[in-house]
């Protein structure tokens, strides 16, 4: 499958990516966001911020998986340099009490903008850490009342292959589709992120809204949403369907639990030499590891 063989190469991308590999220096010119409130105020434990370095805004805004614009990682940030996101609309309905249509104004002001210092690992073995901004998304949920038979919730990305042209290829299903358990998504590690440094989330990095789940695999956290919706049972992913077999609906970080085509016992952190140890979710078990207890972790991957 050709999306399986691009996550391969970009495996030996990442590993080399400081000696081989020249990003794109379009300039990101992003409004700053008001009111942010600074992960250094969060409670020590709360898993909020990590005492690591910072990833450049250089890196993370022009190293980047995002098909609905390109295949090639350098390639997203001028593809998606012209993205408009003017009358965007996020849908919420399914199985809540008050389903609603949300323009992004709204959206923004469910709550109170706050940084997040998290780990974003991907599950190509690379790893970044971000400063993202944003709020929990359990702060949503409570605007729309969840029913108590909902147990999932899906989330859709934006089909418009005019704005998005990667969304004229194969190389996946369309439009990307994600889905976490309810008790997940009201974890209040799970955020909606609107920006990251400060400033309003550039097109490449899922403007204008996206979800981060810092303990999962980063292809978990999607991007540039319009449509949540509260099920029953366990939704559809986008590359669960591609490829079963090697993308789970969990997605959990796990050092123990190898891709089958390379090791996600280390990892590339992008901007230094050499490799790091991949922690267990992430570095996040302490925070979420109750969520899985007596689960088989390889089964359910």
């Amino acid at each position: 499958m050709r999306a399986g063989i691009l996550a391969a190469s970009a495996v030996a991308t990442g590993v080399a990516y400081r000696k081989l590999n020249h990003v794109s220096t379009t300039t990101v010119k992003t409004a700053a966001i008001q009111g942010l409130t600074q992960a250094t105020n969060a409670p020590a434990d709360s898993g909020f911020t990590v005492n690591e370095p910072e990833t450049s805004f250089q890196d993370i805004t022009h190293y980047n998986n995002f098909y609905e614009f390109s295949t090639d990682k350098q390639a997203v940030a001028d593809a998606s340099a012209n993205f408009q996101t003017k009358g965007w609309q996020l849908t919420v309905g399914g199985l809540v009490n008050k389903p609603r249509v949300f323009d992004l104004d709204e959206i923004l002001k469910i709550a109170p903008p706050e940084e997040r210092i998290y780990r974003m690992r991907c599950v190509e073995a690379w790893s970044m850490v971000v400063p993202w901004a944003g709020y929990p998304l359990s702060k949503l949920l409570e605007v729309v009342e969840p029913m108590s038979n909902a147990k999932y919730v899906a989330f859709e990305t934006l089909l418009d292959p005019t704005r998005m042209p990667g969304q004229r290829s194969d190389v996946l299903k369309w439009p990307y589709v994600e889905g976490l358990r309810l008790d997940e998504a009201m974890h209040p590690l799970a955020i909606l992120a609107s920006g990251l440094y400060g400033r309003a989330l550039p097109p490449q990095d899922g403007a204008p809204i996206r979800m981060v789940i810092p303990w999962k695999y980063g292809f978990k956290g999607i991007k540039s949403i319009v449509k949540i919706k509260f099920l029953t049972e366990q939704p559809p992913t986008t590359w669960s369907e591609a490829t079963r077999k090697e993308y789970g609906f969990y997605a959990n970080v796990n050092p123990h639990v190898d891709h089958p085509r390379w090791s996600q016992a280390t990892e590339q952190r992008i901007g230094e030499s050499g490799r790091r140890p991949t922690l267990m979710f992430n570095g996040y078990e302490e925070q979420v590891g109750h969520l899985y207890a007596g689960m088989d972790l390889r089964a359910n991957f």
